[in-house]
């Protein structure tokens, strides 16, 4: 079952900074390149959302290293049982804008859609210039929870199983599935997208955006762009469609040593969602999910804990997901969305990559995307060569 709502953030203080008592969770301090004016924030936020009822003083103000498309901070406002935690969004420096960095965008999304999918953030208010920030922003409620990563806290490594992580990856399946059947008309989401033809749409302009974002020293992609032109389907629905799924997207509660089972409380970093295609969404999706028998360049690259022993493989998951949505997908079929997703996975590395050589963010975490992209280029060939890698009879 899920949650309901998603529950505020609070945490109790032990000498332990608040964010390290949420696994996977915490943040960090502003780095230097991304500090913002904390009492320009304070002003406008009392302004702009007094019902908010915010504790004196200014907010303690932290960075979640995750989020490369847009910067995400964490605000506390007094301590204790009394402290409110908040959450910031605005685009990073140099950011070409578009709308994955529009935040009055992903603003109403979110704030649409909540009524009919719970697991979103309560927003609290969105800033449409940029003169309090240097940058357009908005405010939201944190969800507090455990979010998988890379690699699993220890204490929660010590105590899960492979039944507790099957029973999470159906959980994954299942919130996916309540998503894509959110209704768009009723709940005023179609202005979101751009009309059907999706899938046909979606290559255009990740081949644009591939384009625009370019840099000497990548591999070239004309061949799986032609590939991908030549052999996109029709859509096989019309959704809205998060298109940046993952589980360090996703807040979840409870879980091993609590007595009770994972459940999915929250799901963050909507600016990449639009109305779409079901399928090229799991492609997406699936991009990331490292299996434990891929090469193992592919595996340096994990950002979550696909790999251990409980989780499905990416054949699973599209199995359960088409089961769940009556939809017929054996790997010749599949074989386009895995080689979508990766290309797309590929663009949005490469748009990174530009801003990291070009000197507009000084991220270490960015060091390593020149070569997932040329990583990224082979697994599409081999997909397109050889159908879905790991796929078996």
């Amino acid at each position: 079952m899920l949650r309901s709502t998603p529950t505020p953030g609070t945490a109790k203080e032990n000498g332990i900074h608040h964010d390290d008592l949420e696994r996977g969770n915490a943040s960090r301090p502003v780095r230097d390149e991304d500090a913002i004016d904390v009492a320009a924030l304070d002003a406008w936020l009392r302004a702009h959302a007094p019902a908010e009822d915010l504790p004196p003083g200014l907010p303690e103000v932290r960075q979640f290293p995750g989020g490369a498309s847009n910067l995400t901070y964490a605000l506390r406002y007094g301590s204790g049982a009394a402290a409110r935690d908040l959450v910031l969004r605005r685009p990073p420096h140099g950011a070409r804008g578009g709308s994955a960095h529009d935040m009055g965008r992903e603003f109403d999304i979110q704030r649409s859609l909540r009524p009919a999918f719970d697991l979103v953030p309560r927003m609290v208010a969105h800033a449409g210039d940029s003169s309090v920030l240097g940058a357009d922003f908005y405010v939201m409620e944190r969800v507090a929870g455990t979010i998988l990563r890379g690699e699993l806290d220890p204490d929660l490594a010590a105590v899960v199983g492979p039944a507790d992580l099957d029973g999470l990856c159906a959980r994954f399946v299942e919130v996916l599935g309540r998503l894509h059947d959110v209704d768009v008309v009723a709940h005023d989401l179609e202005r979101f997208g751009r009309g059907g033809e999706s899938v046909a749409r979606q290559v255009a302009g990740w081949t644009r955006r591939l384009e625009a974002a370019r840099t000497p020293d990548v591999p070239d992609f004309s061949a799986v762009t032609a590939w991908l032109h030549a052999e996109q389907p029709a859509d096989v629905g019309s959704c809205l469609v998060h298109n940046d799924v993952r589980f360090d997207n996703l807040v979840l509660a409870g879980g091993p040593g609590t007595g009770a089972p994972w459940e999915v409380v929250g799901v963050l970093d909507w600016e990449l969602a639009t109305v779409g295609d079901p399928l090229a969404e799991l492609g997406s999706a699936l991009a990331y999910w490292v299996q434990a028998d891929d090469e193992p360049v592919f595996r340096s690259a994990r950002r979550q804990p696909t790999h251990l022993e409980g989780m499905w493989t990416r054949q699973q998951v599209v199995q359960a997901y088409a089961a769940a949505r009556g939809l017929d997908v054996d790997a010749d079929a599949w074989r386009f969305y895995e080689v979508f997703g990766l290309f797309r996975l590929a663009v949005i590395a490469q748009q990174i990559w530009a801003r990291y050589v070009a000197g507009a963010t000084t991220n270490p975490a960015f060091a390593g995307l020149g070569a997932m992209i040329g990583m990224l280029a082979r697994r599409c060939r081999t997909v397109i060569d050889d159908g879905p890698i790991g796929w078996v009879d």
